[in-house]
């Protein structure tokens, strides 16, 4: 990582995290001048996205180009309709993506299985050997947009589950149980203790991405859970909680799932990715919908934050007196997990006037809205 401006200024911020003190809070103006003139520029090795929606037909083609403007790899969701549950099948969305990335990028998408009771461990084994698949994704049923495949009876994927662990292929999970006895708010921690601890048990050796972690919950296990499990944060959940979904009239574009939790939570989330902490790394669940769905009596739920993730997170890191562990969180954690090598070319994060993103990214199928994040953005990508 390179710095441009003043160096060596955030040193009393690092020794209190040492300490043990909470990072500032995001929001407060003193915060940020006190931080403003400190760096105006950071080089970065080119970051990664380890949890991406792209879609398919025409929000693929508009939204692809968005990450790939930025980002050097992400792993690829599988929850279309019908969900990628095969190896040619992913093969075959992998050459959709390929066709809509922009000439010249070197963009690459990493494909995932999606788990279902009826998966083939072979298969599974076998594509991933031939490099057409990098994980397997667990969806709960239920638990999110175009889950209903998933899984219902952990018992049945239990021989898919071995030949992962024997083959080192990760598993993506989406934790949260949906009983309907469980409150929305308490899934993650409820799906932790009933689900993830007993799989991880049950599996030695298995590799596990806690997928969008939203509690402090969350940010214990994985950081308690060794060198096998490793944990995504989402840009948006950095940013909102709860109150900022449902205060002063609902606002679709925050809703998602795992829907943020309490501003306590959302403290938990900033310490642990600006804590450099090999645990954490970048998955932010962009994840688009047309307005149409989104603006509904029953909306959909995800956050598009593809086109200005890097300039909030900028934003985030420098109110937490962390830019120094921007990379970390990027570019760097990702890989090591994945047991990839950081991606050798860099991008450049500026500092200046108010960056004016487009509110919205016009698609074939609609307009998608850009997520807001509620406060300027003076980073953005060189």
């Amino acid at each position: 990582m390179v710095f441009s401006g003043s160096k060596n200024t955030l040193g009393g911020d690092r020794a209190q995290a040492r300490a043990g003190a909470e990072p500032p809070c995001l929001f407060p103006t003193h915060t940020r001048r006190a931080i403003a003139d400190r760096m105006t520029q950071i080089t970065l090795r080119r970051p990664d996205d380890w949890h991406l929606h792209l879609r398919d037909g025409a929000v693929l083609r508009a939204v692809t180009p968005e990450t790939a403007r930025h980002f050097g790899r992400a792993i690829i969701m599988p929850n279309l309709v019908p969900p990628v549950v095969t190896g040619a099948q992913a093969e075959a969305y992998r050459e959709r993506i390929r066709a809509a990335i922009p000439e010249g990028s070197g963009f690459t998408p990493l494909m995932t299985l999606y788990l279902t009771e009826e998966t083939d461990p072979a298969d599974v084994a076998r594509a991933h050997a031939e490099g057409i698949v990098t994980a397997v994704k667990l969806y709960p049923a239920g638990a999110t947009t175009n889950s209903a495949s998933g899984v219902r009876d952990f018992d049945k994927v239990r021989p898919v589950l071995e030949t992962m662990a024997e083959h080192g292929i990760p598993l993506c999970v989406h934790g949260e149980v949906v009983d309907a006895d469980i409150d929305i708010f308490d899934r993650e921690a409820v799906f932790i203790d009933r689900v993830l601890d007993p799989i991880r048990r049950a599996t030695p050796g298995l590799r596990v991405v806690m997928e969008h972690i939203t509690t402090k919950d969350g940010v214990d296990y994985a950081r308690a859970g060794g060198d096998t499990l490793g944990a995504t944060i989402t840009t948006h959940h950095l940013v909102i909680n709860r109150n900022h979904i449902l205060v002063g009239g609902i606002k679709p574009h925050y809703y998602c799932l795992p829907v943020a939790k309490r501003e306590s939570h959302r403290e938990a989330l900033v310490a642990a990715a600006t804590s450099g902490d090999a645990s954490f790394f970048l998955g932010t669940d962009s994840a688009p919908h047309t307005d149409p769905n989104k603006e509904s009596a029953c909306g959909c739920a995800g956050c598009f934050t593809a086109t200005n993730t890097l300039s909030i997170l900028a934003e985030v890191f420098e109110a937490a007196g962390a830019l120094d562990r921007l990379e970390a969180f990027t570019s760097l954690n990702g890989p090591a997990f994945y047991g990839l090598e950081p991606n050798a070319d860099t991008v450049t994060l500026s500092k200046g006037p108010a960056v004016a993103y487009p509110p919205k990214l016009q698609t074939g199928d609609g307009p998608v809205t850009l997520f807001d994040p509620g406060f300027p953005l003076h980073w953005s990508v060189g």
